[in-house]
Parts: C-alpha cells; sequence; structure tokens
C-alpha cells in the first residue's frame, strides 16, 4: 500500500564531491589536461602549417588577417613557437598588416594562457613557491609586474609560455600583465614579421637590418636573463 521511503542519502557527500572537483589540485589537474590536449593536437595536425601555406584560400584582405589573429592566439596556447608565426604573418599580410595581426594574437594567447593559469592554476601552483628563485620571482612579479614583463618580452630570455604561467601565479593583474605583453612584443615581433614579408629578397637592406635586430636582441635576452637570474639569486630569503 506504501511505497517504500527512498534510502536516505549520506548527510554531506553532495558538498563534500564539490569540494573535491573543485579543489585547487583538481583545478591544476584540468589545466594539465587541457594544455597537454592542446601540444598533442599541435603535433598530430600541425595547423600551423596550413597557416604558412594561406589556408583557408576563400578567405582574403582583413578577414584572411582576423582569423589569423584568432589562429594565431590558439597556436600558442598550444606551444607553437611565435617566431614561426610572425614570419608566417608577415609572408602572408606583409609588414604593417601582418604586424598587426600577430601583435593581437601575441595578446590573444597571452591573455588565454594567464587565464587559464590564474583561474586553474594558481592556487595549486602557489603551495609549490618554496624554492628560493621561484619565491624571489614571484616577489618581483606581484610588486613590479608591468616592468618586469616588458622587460621579459623586449629582451625575450624566458619562453612565451612560461612567463605567461609565471605572471598567472603571481598576483600580478591581467591589464596591466596584458598592456605589458603587448608594448614589450612589439620590437621583436616586428623584425620577425619584416623578414618574413622580405624572405624572397634575402639581401635587401630590410630583411639585413631585421634579420640583425632578431640576433641582437637574442643575445640582449640572454645577457638579461642571466643578470635576473644573479639579481634574483641574491635577493631570495635565506633560511
Amino acid at each position: 500500500m506504501f511505497d517504500p521511503a527512498p534510502a536516505a542519502r549520506p548527510a554531506g557527500s553532495a558538498p563534500r564531491l564539490s569540494r573535491a572537483l573543485l579543489s585547487p589540485w583538481s583545478r591544476f589537474s584540468l589545466l594539465v589536461v587541457v594544455l597537454l590536449g592542446a601540444a598533442s593536437t599541435m603535433l598530430l595536425f600541425e595547423p600551423q602549417r596550413l597557416l604558412a601555406s594561406g589556408w583557408p584560400p576563400q578567405l582574403t584582405g582583413g578577414a584572411a588577417a582576423v582569423l589569423f589573429g584568432l589562429a594565431y592566439g590558439a597556436l600558442t596556447v598550444a606551444f607553437v613557437p611565435r617566431p614561426l608565426l610572425n614570419i608566417a604573418a608577415g609572408a602572408l599580410f606583409g609588414a604593417q598588416t601582418g604586424l598587426a595581426a600577430a601583435l593581437a594574437g601575441t595578446v590573444l594567447g597571452a591573455g588565454v594562457s594567464f587565464m587559464l593559469g590564474r583561474v586553474l592554476g594558481q592556487d595549486a601552483l602557489r603551495t609549490l613557491l618554496r624554492g628560493k628563485l621561484l619565491t624571489a620571482a614571484d616577489g618581483v612579479l606581484s610588486r613590479h609586474g608591468f616592468r618586469s614583463v616588458l622587460a621579459l618580452r623586449l629582451f625575450p630570455g624566458i619562453p612565451f609560455a612560461a612567463a605567461n604561467y609565471c605572471a598567472a601565479t603571481s598576483r600580478m593583474g591581467a591589464p596591466p600583465f596584458l598592456l605589458a605583453t603587448g608594448l614589450g612584443s612589439i620590437p621583436n615581433t616586428a623584425a620577425y614579421v619584416i623578414a618574413g614579408s622580405e624572405a624572397a629578397s634575402p639581401t635587401s637592406p630590410a630583411f639585413l637590418a631585421a634579420m640583425g635586430f632578431i640576433v641582437l636582441s637574442g643575445l640582449g635576452g640572454a645577457l638579461v636573463a642571466w643578470r635576473k637570474r644573479h639579481r634574483l639569486s641574491r635577493s631570495a630569503p635565506r633560511d
């Protein structure tokens, strides 16, 4: 006559499950899965080759440049080296449009990486900041984020993705990070874009000047990275 009463659920099981799914290490695991999936897709399908060959052929002008900028941002999240994309931008669109598309993609990719690191990885990664150099780097980015990121972009001594996730782990805000990324990326991005646009004339003054700037900025970046590491070692907290 009477339906059996439903079995009572253990009190507190749902909140515990929610806390487990939203825990810092669960979010960090999701970040690792997302990045591994992006990198695997890049290695398997090599989408950068499609961009370098001018795909899709039915798009021209501004629409093609916009699509390139969007794809550029996604590919940088998947760890495709930016110099290759910058050269492709110059070869496909010329110096001016190529530079605009490459810079837009740079800021977009940096912003996506920053937000992924901030939302999914910051809480877990900050618990790992126990080394002296990591602690010192975190302090510098938290206090002087704009200036530090600007220097990193002007003198490329640290990989693009590593700088994105280091900034995301720190207490630096997103607006100064994106502004510093956009401004600091202009010189080297322009050099690679110009080199790509002048690749058919490797003896032209523009191509030689661009390549010279790339070499000098690389050497400068190595020097700045060495000095920065030395300075962080001295300023790191001692046991």
